[in-house]
């Protein structure tokens, strides 16, 4: 057995919006879907795209494009549903694409640089530097802030 596996590895799934390559936890993932049809729910924040029956479980999905304030892309055939879980909440989210899973040496995690100067920033863990590709770690704690799922009161400032 190798000492070199240490707990600090960070095995991540990792998804592509608008181009950039971002990374969750697989510890948080419970699957990655094709997109199916979503019904939608009135009263919901404009990132919440509406529920799906997965399995006899009803889901939110959030479209992470949205959520991150990018625009919004036309679904194709790479678009994927992955199903995160935290604590006691599943939730899908609408990525453009979803196709590795790999390990992150401990040594690879920066934390966020801090003139990121965009929405998104707020949302992420740090960064993770691997060869030529540079992954950005989410933080689903704020990403799935259960606060903001609720119907927005317009009163953000």
């Amino acid at each position: 057995m190798s000492i070199h596996t240490s707990v600090a590895d960070l095995k991540v799934i990792v998804f592509q919006l608008k181009g950039k390559e971002y990374a969750i936890p697989v510890s948080q993932v419970r699957s990655i879907e094709k997109l199916q049809h979503i019904t939608r729910v009135p009263g919901t924040v404009p990132f919440v795209k509406g529920v799906i029956n997965l399995r006899g479980v009803v889901t939110p999905i959030i479209d992470l494009r949205s959520r991150f304030e990018l625009e919004e892309a036309e679904h194709s055939d790479t678009t994927r549903t992955i199903i995160v879980a935290l604590e006691d909440m599943e939730v899908g989210l609408i990525v453009d694409s979803a196709n590795d899973v790999i390990d992150i040496p401990a040594d690879n995690i920066e934390p966020q640089p801090d003139v990121v100067g965009t929405v998104e920033a707020e949302y992420i863990n740090g960064v993770a530097k691997l060869e030529k590709r540079l992954l950005i770690l989410i933080n689903l704690e704020k990403v799935l802030n259960p606060d903001q799922l609720k119907e927005s009161t317009g009163a953000e400032g």
